[in-house]
């Protein structure tokens, strides 16, 4: 018979044998996973995706490499086939790099997104920019708080500046019905469309289409890299995105790709097409409307997600894509609707660029609630995201991703 004085360690040793069973028990790892396999599924139902599990076969992940990729047959082309230059650094050295691109961060946002906004740029920071102290400009329809500006500038490594949006771009042009529209904004919320009874909402996305880039601190710069409070980055970042584009001649830069609601935009398509058929000199033969168009040449709702976008201001700026926003702010969509930044610049990159100009940073891990973007294969050992959960594999049937790859260089 055990001695008395043993029973209590005899009871403990016993416990943990117990709790360790249940810890490690498969029947009870299978109930977490239905736990959140049901969270994901509510996910899906909740944005309108139809979920595939099959990731694609034999997915591989190239890095930025300085020399003609080779890929093997039936292995979907991730990168351009062919890679001028990029510019690498020490990932554990703590020096300013002395080249660097005439380039920016923007954020639209407002003083009640300090929180999200504080713990984005902690990951920004320790990613990428502690080694590279890129500016900041920082966009807000109304004056940031003193508070504000002291907690940002106190965390980034490069200079900030705040700016005010001028009133003109933030309000409803003169040849806009407001009765008209505050009755649309009325219909879309009862049909419970997505950000369908917001105001705001349409403010900002007429603001992403046609005049970030027209605010005066944005004039001196040639690159953006636009960042939204509460996305997160998850992987180390060891060369510049910026330099890549430059170096490259690319002119747009995506992570996430995904087709928009039609509800949101019924009649963008149509007055995309009117456009294209009163300016066709301003469209190039060797263009990327494959990306945006069905086999029938119907339109298939694609978008590159923009959330996330590095680009050029000088593309944004130009004549064609002014002119195409100028028609899109006539026709009252932005309104009348829920025209979204994310397909207008995408139908705008698909007319005036080719598939060598946009560039798909797979290997930039990011974040923006409910979708990832994560890097495959060798890359993902520099990353904390699971490689399954990124769109493409994850949601195949909402991402247009892939089918970017696919299509032909010029």
């Amino acid at each position: 018979m055990l001695n008395v004085k043993w029973r209590p360690v005899a009871i403990i040793a016993t416990l943990v044998l117990l709790i360790h069973f249940i810890v490690r028990s498969p029947y009870i790892e299978f109930q977490f996973s239905q736990t959140d396999d049901a969270k994901d599924a509510l996910q899906a139902e909740r944005e309108n995706v139809i979920a595939n599990d099959q990731a694609p076969a034999n997915m591989k992940h190239p890095l930025p490499v300085t020399v003609t990729v080779t890929q093997d047959v039936g292995t979907p082309h991730t990168v351009t086939s062919i890679v001028k230059e990029t510019v690498f650094v020490d990932s554990d050295s703590a020096n300013e790099v002395l080249e660097k691109a005439n380039a920016a961060f923007v954020v639209l946002t407002r003083n009640d997104d300090l929180k999200d906004l504080r713990e984005t740029l902690v990951q920004l920071e320790d990613r990428f920019n502690r080694r590279y102290k890129y500016p900041y400009v920082f966009l807000n329809n109304e004056p940031f708080s003193d508070e504000f500006k002291e907690k940002i500038q106190g965390m980034v490594s490069g200079e900030c500046q705040f700016g005010l949006i001028p009133e003109e771009h933030w309000s409803y042009p003169e040849y806009i019905d407001q009765t008209r529209a505050a009755e649309a904004r009325k219909d879309m919320q009862d049909r419970k469309i997505i950000y369908g009874g917001s105001e705001s909402y349409r403010h900002m996305c007429r603001y992403e289409s046609g005049f970030f880039f027209r605010h005066p601190l944005m004039d001196q710069y040639k690159w953006y890299w636009r960042v939204e409070p509460g996305v997160k980055f998850a992987c180390e970042i060891d060369y510049d995105p910026f330099l890549f584009m430059e170096h490259n001649n690319k002119k747009y830069g995506f992570t996430v790709s995904i087709k928009e609601y039609i509800e949101t935009i019924p009649t963008l398509w149509n007055t995309t097409m009117d456009f294209m058929d009163k300016h066709k000199e301003m469209i190039p033969a060797a263009n990327l409307m494959g990306f945006v168009t069905d086999k029938k040449g119907d339109y298939n709702r694609c978008h590159f997600w923009s959330n996330f976008e590095i680009g050029s201001l000088d593309f944004l700026r130009s004549d064609q894509y002014m002119a195409y926003f100028d028609h899109l702010d006539r026709a009252g969509g932005f309104f009348y609707e829920r025209w979204g930044d994310a397909p207008v610049h995408s139908l705008g990159v698909s007319m005036f660029l080719n598939k060598n100009e946009v560039h798909w940073f797979e290997d930039i891990g990011y974040f923006h609630g409910p979708l990832w973007n994560c890097p495959k294969g060798d890359a993902n050992k520099k990353c904390w995201c699971p490689e399954d959960q990124s769109v493409e594999i994850k949601y195949k049937t909402w991402s247009c991703t892939l089918d970017f790859v696919a299509l032909e260089n010029p």
